[in-house]
């Protein structure tokens, strides 16, 4: 008999990658209600006693949760609760697998030395680097891992989390970074509107993320209690990911800088290293980033028509 997944956010970006990857050998649920709705959440992950629950439903656009911060405290805490208090009395559950985040790590001392331009070497952080977030979506995050620690504690619930670092290769949505410079890019030879430049960020592509998923479904008690960073440690600074982007497609425009709203909270460096998962799991980034870029652009050549 399959065994049987319980995915929340199936929908989503992750989520249609994953259930793609997993459908021809596992039962995929989705979760079908409202993650606020505690009775409905109860019901549903009762009636369908999944071996694994993987926990992707989320608000993610860092950027907006300055601005609407009860709704991305609301739906990313509470709900992560809700799910939680419904699954720690599941018999047979063998993995809650939590979709965490980098931005957990907030500020750093190099945040600061970056904004002030300030040479240096880049930090690579892991998962013993202190969390100080910065932003409402890595604050509710925080709070869930904390979560989950105490529900591994109190009820013994058998959890793993994956500080996840920007995952990249979407085809419906140009809000995050990568996708936004290429869209825009493509859409406008002459300029394009961007945010800061002088950010660093790391990128993984989207096979990869699935790759770690599959591996934790895989072997459950090796990931059983761990936190995972994705890595991999490829920090590159926005403006030259948009040099490498433009030299790629052959855009010649002007990038008009800073024509986002300003972000208070503004961290100016994520890095992260995968070597515990590496080490714990087998696990390890494969796809380089120069490679997802050309797969990434092609994608959105053929979606625009070009």
């Amino acid at each position: 008999m399959k065994e049987k997944i319980l995915i929340t956010g199936l929908s989503g970006f992750i989520g249609g990658y994953l259930y793609n990857r997993l459908k021809d050998r596992y039962n995929i649920f989705d979760l079908n209600c409202d993650l606020l709705d505690f009775e409905n959440v109860n019901h549903r992950i009762t009636d369908v006693n999944p071996d694994f629950i993987i926990h992707l439903a989320a608000r993610t656009e860092v950027e907006k949760s300055f601005y609407e911060q009860l709704t991305f405290s609301q739906i990313n805490y509470v709900g992560t609760v809700n799910l939680i208090e419904s699954a720690k009395s599941l018999k047979n559950l063998k993995l809650f697998v939590f979709s965490s985040t980098m931005e957990t790590y907030g500020w750093q001392p190099d945040s600061d030395r970056v904004k002030n331009n300030i040479e240096g070497m880049l930090p690579v952080f892991d998962e013993n680097t202190p969390q100080n977030p910065n932003a409402p979506y890595a604050v509710a995050k925080v709070g869930c891992e904390l979560y989950l620690k105490y529900a591994a504690r109190s009820f013994n619930l058998p959890f793993t989390a994956f500080r996840q670092t920007n995952s990249y290769g979407r085809v419906d949505n140009d809000f995050f970074v990568i996708e936004q410079i290429i869209s825009q890019m493509l859409k406008n030879p002459k300029e394009i509107n961007l945010g800061y430049k002088t950010p660093y960020r790391n990128f993984l592509w989207i096979d990869d993320l699935i790759n770690l998923y599959e591996t934790v479904i895989k072997n459950p008690e090796k990931a059983k209690g761990e936190i995972f960073c994705t890595g991999p440690n490829n920090a590159i600074q926005i403006e030259s990911l948009v040099d490498i982007i433009a030299k790629k497609i052959g855009w010649s425009g002007k990038v008009n800088w800073n024509t986002r709203p300003k972000r208070d909270g503004e961290i100016y460096v994520l890095n992260s290293s995968n070597e515990k998962a590496t080490k714990l799991l087998g696990w390890e980034p494969k796809v380089s980033l120069e490679n997802g870029l050309d797969v990434t652009i092609q994608i959105w050549k053929e979606k625009l028509g070009m």
